[in-house]
């Protein structure tokens, strides 16, 4: 299954690289929407030190949905999906591989970027690095649901507000973990509870989303 894993990352992250004006616009998004809260609040430190990584993680999410909604809709179109499911090739593997290359592409930049934005709020360095590992833990997490309501949703007309209704609700308990742990050592506490949690939420999503997703996929290919 490996090898099935590794071929599909490599080929999503070649059509990605050829779609860069798609693939950028999550990070783009992501970017412009924490920019300008500190525009629309003001410049005081202490609000934007106590927002800031409530508004990082949230425009994470929306960042990361955005993508999500189209992680299978463009082998549907032209059939390649069709071909996966019929291939002998284990269908867990593919959905791995995809979900693997989407969060290459949009996750891990998302992650990337958060100390700039940190910077931008006027976070102190260990929030900051707080920020940045549960954005590294946490937005895995999101890729894995979003590529199950992605494929519940497949087909259908407004399946990316479908996506959205289905996922978020989903998500809150990574979003509560992720910004507590922040909050937790901007407060001079220990985050390790907060940590453990999105670990575990972590495990658990990637043990039941692949499954969940290929079960999905071969409902919505019927």
């Amino acid at each position: 299954m490996s090898d099935v894993l590794l071929a599909t990352t490599r080929r999503d992250l070649l059509l990605a690289r050829r779609r860069r004006v798609e693939a950028l616009l999550p990070l783009g998004f992501f970017v412009v929407a924490a920019g300008l809260f500190p525009l629309g609040v003001g410049p005081e430190p202490q609000t934007l030190r106590q927002i800031g990584p409530g508004v990082v993680w949230v425009c994470a999410l929306l960042a990361a949905m955005l993508s999500v909604t189209q992680l299978f809709a463009g082998d549907h179109q032209d059939g390649s999906l069709e071909q996966m499911l019929l291939s002998p090739q284990p269908l867990l593997g593919i959905v791995l591989g995809k979900v693997l290359a989407q969060w290459l592409s949009t996750g891990l930049p998302l992650v990337l970027m958060s100390p700039l934005i940190g910077l931008l709020f006027g976070m102190s360095g260990p929030a900051i690095a707080a920020l940045t590992t549960t954005l590294l833990i946490g937005t895995p997490i999101l890729s894995l649901l979003g590529a199950v309501g992605a494929a519940l949703t497949l087909g259908l007309r407004s399946g990316a507000a479908l996506v959205f209704l289905l996922v978020l609700p989903l998500t809150i308990p990574t979003l509560i973990f992720g910004t507590g742990a922040v909050a937790a050592i901007d407060s001079g506490l220990s985050a390790r509870a907060h940590f453990s949690v999105l670990g575990a939420l972590l495990i658990l999503t990637a043990l039941g989303a692949p499954l969940a997703t290929a079960a999905a996929l071969r409902i919505s290919m019927d």
